[in-house]
């Protein structure tokens, strides 16, 4: 059969155009971005995996758990059983093995901090992309390490700072851009609570430090974010109060100081042995931000004191998505169309480096 150049031209572009419609068509039919969550404890089973169920890029389709009866009953109740060719539960041990399950797009770390950078490099030589929870690890040589991994692989690395995502803090973000409080001259925050004894979190081996690593954090990254800076000069104090036995590893409490290039002083606290509703304030010269509490899973609210406008009391929206599916979702969009994460390796790092620098003015161990 003889085909005419006119005709050869006419049924490439079809083939071509067929191509384009078939892919089109098997991203519409995309049961979503398929998660693995290591780690089955309090964060993942009743926040994480909940919000990805909530939205509709995603799907819970493998579970990593020292605990085959926990795993079992979550991937019963998520649709995880049946959805993957081989298996969809692993120990940890056999982690390694979902390089071979080709549902599996993306690894959720919900591990204790010393497990952090363990798990995402082995995710990512398994050829996965990574959403870390915060603190990205326990070392800045760890944190350096995953982004090394995960580059290396070609996959995404992100730090789980879900206030980055979160509509409310992008509003106090928007105010202090458009510089409706003024230029920004003091920000304030707090963050901590009580911790009960026996809690992972006081051995220094699993959780790297005590508050700083664990709540403190949400004030260092807000203070970078609120600003759009990176500080220069950081002072710290630390100390333990209550000599109960559940600060033997760790410090109790937290306070420091940063100023940032343009002049702005960031003042500081983080504690184990307070409730402190995790809030900040930014104090600008034509008025002030007050987000209280700012770092919840739900219930975030801001008041905004404005020279020459009327002030401003806005909750979360009542209509407004799960943070955590927000989250999940934002991951998707940058696993799909291969944007890099704002809340990527580098942003884990810097804060990484950071609390290392508080640490060791605080005259504790650096990270």
């Amino acid at each position: 059969m003889k085909v005419t150049r006119r005709e050869f031209g006419w049924l490439a572009g079809a083939a071509a155009l067929s191509g384009v419609l078939m892919e089109a068509c098997a991203k519409a039919e995309s049961p979503g971005i398929g998660w693995c969550i290591v780690g089955l404890g309090r964060i993942s089973m009743d926040h994480f995996m909940p919000g990805v169920k909530q939205g509709k890029t995603g799907r819970i389709v493998a579970l990593v758990s020292g605990h085959r009866d926990k795993a079992e009953q979550q991937a019963k109740m998520y649709g995880a059983a049946d959805s993957a060719a081989d298996s969809a539960i692993y120990n940890y041990e056999g982690y390694d093995r979902i390089r071979e399950n080709k549902e599996i797009d993306a690894v959720y770390i919900a591990l204790p901090n010393s497990m952090h950078a363990e798990y995402t490099i082995r995710g990512a030589k398994a050829g996965k992309h990574v959403l870390c929870e915060k603190p990205m690890a326990t070392s800045v040589a760890d944190s350096r390490a995953m982004i090394d991994a995960c580059r290396a692989a070609g996959k995404k690395l992100m730090i789980a700072y879900r206030c980055q995502y979160e509509p409310v803090n992008l509003k106090a973000i928007e105010l202090i851009r458009s510089g409706a409080i003024g230029q920004v001259q003091a920000i304030e925050s707090a963050n901590g609570f009580n911790i009960s004894p026996g809690e992972w979190r006081l051995n220094r081996k699993l959780a790297g430090g005590g508050p700083l690593m664990d709540v403190g954090i949400y004030s260092l990254n807000a203070s970078r974010y609120l600003t759009g800076e990176e500080p220069r000069d950081i002072r710290a104090n630390s100390s333990v109060i209550d000599h109960d036995g559940r600060f033997n590893e760790v410090e109790e409490n937290v306070g420091w100081t940063m100023r940032f290039p343009s002049g702005i002083v960031a003042s500081c606290n983080t504690s184990y042995g307070s409730d402190m509703n995790g809030f900040y304030r930014v104090h600008g010269a034509k008025g002030m931000i007050e987000l209280s509490p700012a770092f919840g899973y739900q219930g975030i609210h801001m008041k905004a004191e404005l020279a020459g406008r009327p002030g401003i009391d806005m909750p979360t929206p009542q209509t407004g998505a799960d943070q955590f599916t927000v989250q999940a979702d934002y991951v998707a969009d940058c696993i799909r169309n291969n944007k890099e994460p704002k809340s990527d390796g580098e942003e884990g790092l810097r804060d990484m480096e950071l609390m290392s620098a508080i640490y060791k003015s605080a005259g504790l161990p650096g990270l």
